[in-house]
């Protein structure tokens, strides 16, 4: 396994060893139209119960977001987006020391969300819609997830069909060469490379089979920086497998076990009992890891 900028990363009180298993982060969805089927509105009620069964399930995060982002989602305000998530996360962090992570590419939202309570921001745009939002998750001491992310056109898959993505001449060493340009943006910013996690952004700008290329390729991604994999659910999967978002959890599984096989340090899913499962399965076999 590649060395990374930071052994270990600590949040809240819980510390992150890279490298000695894969993590897992839950989804929780405070939007009226998230693919999965998943979204919780704005009943707090239900977010902050959600997170709170993560959290018994064995989630090692609990990521917040309050805006869609599948293909043609509608986009929302940063009013509307902290409407929906501060009072979740600030329940959430009354209630659990589990790191909470915003789901968000506006630095106002970032901001807002960290006096709430968030120590990670995920931004699903890599710092390409708001280069802003590098220097606010800096001054705060935040880590910052950085997903690779372009926008999409209409693209003919290998696979058939056609998806929203682009065009890529070698796909592996594209994404990685524009992870590094943001992963750059935010250094220059002030935020420590140790506070850094690339994603390589699976369904995000890419068709099915550049999705399962992607997923080849794990290890090329943690040459420097630890690795998040967000696969569940995707439509690759349902693209595969036939199968509407509801029934994607077993094709997630699949992904999960082969991400954590190649070292994926985080794997961000809606079912985590389930992948919490896999993923200590798989740590078992491939690092030893017989026990948390």
């Amino acid at each position: 396994m590649a060395d990374i900028a930071a052994a270990s990363l600590t949040l809240n009180s819980h510390t992150f060893l890279w490298g000695t298993r894969t993590h897992v982060m839950g989804i929780i969805n405070v939007t009226p139209d998230s693919f999965s089927g998943d979204g919780l509105g704005d009943d707090v009620v239900a977010a902050v119960d959600r997170g709170l069964a993560l959290a018994r399930e064995g989630a090692d995060i609990l990521d917040v977001g309050g805006e869609s982002t599948r293909p043609g989602a509608d986009p929302v305000s940063a009013e509307v987006e902290m409407r929906r998530v501060l009072p979740v996360i600030t329940a959430l962090r009354e209630r659990t020391d589990l790191p909470i992570s915003i789901d968000t590419y506006k630095a106002e939202v970032a901001l807002a969300a960290m006096q709430a309570g968030a120590v990670m921001v995920n931004d699903v745009w890599g710092l390409r819609r708001d280069r802003r939002l590098a220097g606010v998750v800096a001054e705060g001491g935040a880590t910052l997830i950085i997903t690779h992310n372009r926008p999409a056109v209409p693209t003919v898959d290998a696979l058939g069909g056609m998806y929203a993505g682009t065009a890529y001449i070698d796909l592996v060493t594209e994404v990685r060469q524009e992870l590094r340009e943001s992963v750059s943006w935010a250094e220059t910013a002030g935020v420590p490379a140790g506070r850094i996690i690339v994603d390589p952004g699976l369904g995000f700008a890419k068709t099915p089979a550049q999705n399962l290329v992607l997923l080849r390729s794990v290890a090329a991604f943690r040459d420097r920086y630890p690795v998040l994999i967000g696969p569940s659910r995707k439509s690759f999967i349902g693209r595969i497998l036939g199968v509407p978002a509801a029934e994607r959890d077993e094709g997630t599984e699949a992904v999960v076990a082969l991400v954590a096989a190649q070292g994926a340090d985080i794997v961000r899913v809606h079912n985590v009992r389930a992948m919490v499962a896999v993923v200590r399965m798989v740590d078992a076999i491939m690092r030893g890891d017989h026990g948390r």
